[in-house]
C-alpha cells in the first residue's frame, strides 16, 4: 500500500477536493452507526455523487489494494457501515448520491439513487397518493435498506424490502468496477436467476448498490390503531389469529409490548400518554388500514365485533382497549427503545422464530436469564405478528456497567436458545456485520458459509466491500 498522504492526494484528484475528507474532525460524523458506537478512523471519507465516480473509486481501490466500506444512512445496528481499526479503510458515503428520484404512479414504482432517504422517497410518493410501506423508527437510505433487507412493523402485510424490490443498479467490486443493471420496473419478470437478490441482505459484501427501483403501495384512505390491554401475554396469539380471520388484509401491524418495557418507556420518555388506568401485564398494538371503500367507523365496528366477546365475564382476556386515528399510540411503541436505554445498559437481541413459539420462548428465557445471567432483566417488545422479537436485556443503571464477559454470556444464552432450541434466527432484520459475525460463524452450517463465501468472492473478487465481516472464505 502506498503512503497515506499519497493515497489521500490521489483520491482528491479522482473524486474532487471538496468530497474527500481526511481530517479527523471532518470524518467524526461518519464514524458512528445507529447504536452510537464508534468505528475506527478511516484513511478517508469519500462522497461521490454518481455510479461512474463509484466505479472509478473501485478501480482505484483495486489498483492500490485498499478496502472500501460502503455507508448509507449510518442507522444500522451491527456496525456494518463503519470503518475498521487501523486507519486503512476508505469509507464510501452515499450521502451525495441523491439526485435521481422518479415516481411512476401508473406502474406504482419508484426509482431512486441509493443515497435517498426513506422520508424523502415517501414525501415524493405521497404527492401521488403512494408510499413505500417499509415502516422503521429510523430514516435510512434506500440502498442501505436493500443491503440490510429491512423489515419493520408492517412486514405482516407488506413483506420486507426483498419482497418489494424490482430492480437495482450496482457496481461490482472487481478490477474494472463494472456497472450492472439487474432487473427492471416490471411486476412480472422471470428470465433466469434473480441476481439482484444476491445484494439483498449482503451488507455490501457482494457489490455497491447505486440505484434502486421499488414497488409502491396506495396510501390508505382509512387507518386506525388500537392498543389492547391483555391480562396474560399468552392471549396475544389467539387474538392475532382471530384478527387475521376477521380483518384479513386490513391488519397491517401487530406489535407486542411487555409490561416491564412499557414501564420503562413511561418512566423515562416525557410526553407519553397512558390510555389506561394502569399498565397492563401485556399489550398489543394493532394497526388497521384500507382503501377508499372503507372508513374508520367500519373498522371500529369490525374491531369491536372481535374484541367485545373477549372483554365479557370474569377473567376476560381483554382488560381494556384504546383507539386512535393518528400516531399517538404508535408513540408508545416507538418510545420503548429510548426508555430502555435511559433505564440502563441494553443488550439488544433481534431475534425471530415461529409465531406460535414466541410466548413459550418468553417464559423459558425468563427462567434461564434469571438463573444464569443474574442482573440482566428481559424487556421484550416487537413484531410478534411475524414472529420477530426485540428480546432486550437491561442491566439497571444503578448497578453500573456490566463487564464484557457478562454481556456476551447473556447474549449467548438468548441466541443459543432461539437457534438451537426453537429453530429461529439470531438476526431477524439487523443483518450480520462485525457485531454478529461470531454468531454467524457459530450457528450457520459450514457448508452454507462456504457457499456464501464463494458467491461473495465471485461477485467481489478484489475484496472491496465489508469483507472483514468474515463472510468470505479465507
Amino acid at each position: 500500500m502506498a503512503e497515506k498522504n499519497e493515497l489521500q492526494h490521489s483520491l482528491r484528484a479522482l473524486i474532487g477536493e471538496s468530497y474527500v475528507l481526511t481530517e479527523e474532525q471532518d470524518m467524526a460524523g461518519y464514524r458512528h452507526d445507529g447504536r452510537g458506537a464508534a468505528g475506527g478512523v478511516p484513511l478517508a471519507v469519500v462522497r461521490p455523487d454518481s455510479a461512474q465516480a463509484i466505479s472509478a473509486l473501485v478501480r482505484w481501490a483495486a489498483d492500490h489494494d485498499v478496502r472500501i466500506v460502503p455507508q448509507g444512512g449510518a442507522t444500522g445496528l451491527v456496525a456494518g457501515g463503519v470503518a475498521g481499526e487501523g486507519g486503512e479503510d476508505v469509507l464510501l458515503s452515499l450521502d451525495r448520491l441523491t439526485r435521481y428520484i422518479e415516481i411512476d404512479p401508473v406502474n406504482r414504482t419508484a426509482t431512486v439513487d441509493a443515497g435517498v432517504r426513506l422520508s424523502v422517497l415517501n414525501a415524493a410518493a405521497a404527492e401521488h397518493g403512494l408510499f413505500f410501506p417499509i415502516d422503521l423508527g429510523a430514516d435510512p437510505t434506500i440502498g442501505g435498506m436493500v443491503a440490510a433487507n429491512t423489515g419493520g412493523a408492517r412486514l405482516l402485510r407488506y413483506g420486507d424490502v426483498r419482497s418489494n424490490l424490482m430492480a437495482m443498479d450496482m457496481v461490482r467490486a472487481n478490477a474494472d468496477g463494472t456497472c450492472l443493471s439487474l432487473g427492471g420496473p416490471l411486476w412480472k419478470n422471470n428470465v433466469g436467476l434473480d441476481l439482484k437478490q444476491l445484494l439483498v441482505g449482503a451488507g455490501g459484501t457482494t457489490g455497491i448498490i447505486t440505484r434502486v427501483t421499488v414497488a409502491l403501495q396506495r396510501l390508505p384512505d382509512a387507518r386506525m390503531t388500537a392498543l389492547v390491554a391483555l391480562n396474560d401475554p399468552h392471549k396475544a396469539l389467539p387474538l392475532l389469529l382471530d384478527m387475521e380471520k376477521a380483518l384479513g388484509a386490513w391488519l397491517s401491524a401487530y406489535e407486542g409490548m411487555s409490561q416491564i418495557a412499557m414501564i420503562a418507556a413511561f418512566a423515562h420518555v416525557p410526553g407519553l400518554r397512558m390510555p389506561f388506568a394502569e399498565i397492563p401485564p401485556y399489550a398489543v398494538l394493532i394497526e388497521l388500514s384500507a382503501g377508499g371503500a372503507f372508513d374508520e367507523s367500519m373498522m371500529e365496528d369490525r374491531l369491536a365485533a372481535v374484541l367485545g366477546p373477549m372483554m365479557e365475564g370474569e377473567g376476560a382476556p381483554v382488560l381494556d382497549v384504546a383507539t386512535d386515528q393518528h400516531d399517538g399510540l404508535w408513540a408508545i411503541r416507538h418510545a420503548v427503545p429510548e426508555g430502555l436505554r435511559a433505564k440502563g445498559y441494553v443488550v439488544g437481541c433481534d431475534i425471530a422464530m415461529r409465531r406460535g413459539d414466541v410466548m413459550r420462548f418468553r417464559d423459558d428465557l425468563a427462567d434461564r436469564i434469571s438463573r444464569d445471567a443474574p442482573g440482566f432483566v428481559p424487556h421484550d417488545f416487537g413484531h410478534i405478528g411475524d414472529g420477530g422479537l426485540h428480546y432486550n436485556l437491561v442491566w439497571d443503571i444503578a448497578q453500573g456497567v456490566p463487564d464484557f464477559a457478562a454481556v456476551e454470556a447473556a447474549r449467548h444464552i438468548v441466541f443459543d436458545a432461539v437457534v438451537q432450541d426453537y429453530g429461529g434466527s439470531f438476526s431477524a432484520e439487523h443483518g450480520i456485520g462485525p457485531r454478529n459475525i461470531a454468531y454467524y460463524r457459530k450457528y450457520v452450517p459450514e457448508a452454507i458459509q462456504a457457499l456464501a463465501g464463494r458467491i461473495e468472492k465471485n461477485m467481489a473478487p478484489v475484496a472491496s466491500g465489508r469483507v472483514s465481516f468474515g463472510l468470505m472464505e479465507e
